[in-house]
């Protein structure tokens, strides 16, 4: 432990001399590496967590008139919402964690608190959790939402498809609904091609039925790209 601890501060201070590399995790109290700094140093910024996005990011980040992020920024503020969002939806079933290498925030719900069996209308009872989810995504205006909707391997293929594409639009509509500007947010179904389990159980199944919200920050970089810029 107290050599990894040598090991992060070297690379803190030899990264000081192109960007400021350290930053205090709000959900440890520790400092760490920045996710910005680890971006910049392996030539990538958010250029992966992009390539994911439905319908790519350029065009959504001109057309949501989104200003971004500063880049030394970007890691602190996407662990500070992390952690808000873990605290504020504690209890609910909601699983939030960071993916893509750091580079976006992938907020899990789980399909037994979110909708009934076959159905597409949400639960009174969740309301309230997207309601924190929706006051998040505004609170942090700069980035992009993908909104994914899963399935388990029961039913046609087709039944499953527009299942999981309703629901994921549901979802979606729902958030605008709360404020969130529409030009941040797309959708799409994947049926039952994304399992995170076994479909063999019923617990792999429950585990299946999901919807996920994908929340990608975006750098003034970014925007300088997405504009023409550099």
């Amino acid at each position: 432990m107290k050599r990894r601890r040598v090991l992060l501060s070297s690379l803190c201070l030899v990264s000081l001399v192109a960007t400021s590399a350290c930053v205090t995790d709000p959900n440890t109290g520790h400092k760490k590496v920045s996710r910005t700094a680890i971006g910049v140093g392996a030539g990538v910024v958010t250029g992966i967590a992009f390539g994911g996005l439905i319908g790519g990011g350029t065009g959504r980040i001109i057309g949501a008139g989104i200003g971004g992020i500063v880049g030394g920024s970007i890691g602190y503020l996407m662990d500070k919402q992390i952690k808000e969002l873990k605290e504020q939806t504690a209890g609910s079933g909601v699983e939030v964690r960071a993916v893509d290498d750091g580079q976006a925030i992938l907020v899990n719900l789980p399909n037994g608190v979110t909708f009934d069996t076959d159905s597409t209308v949400i639960k009174p009872g969740f309301a309230a959790t997207l309601d924190t989810i929706a006051a998040s995504l505004n609170k942090y205006p700069n980035s992009l939402i993908d909104v994914y909707g899963h399935t388990d391997s029961t039913g046609s293929d087709a039944y499953n498809q527009t299942l999981s594409e309703n629901r994921a639009r549901v979802v979606a509509d729902y958030l605008v609904s709360r404020g969130v500007a529409m030009a941040r947010i797309r959708s799409t179904g994947f049926g039952k091609t994304q399992p995170v389990a076994s479909n063999d159980t019923p617990e792999g199944r429950s585990a299946n039925r999901r919807v996920e919200i994908k929340i990608v920050p975006v750098s003034q970089d970014d925007v300088a790209r997405a504009k023409g810029g550099n």
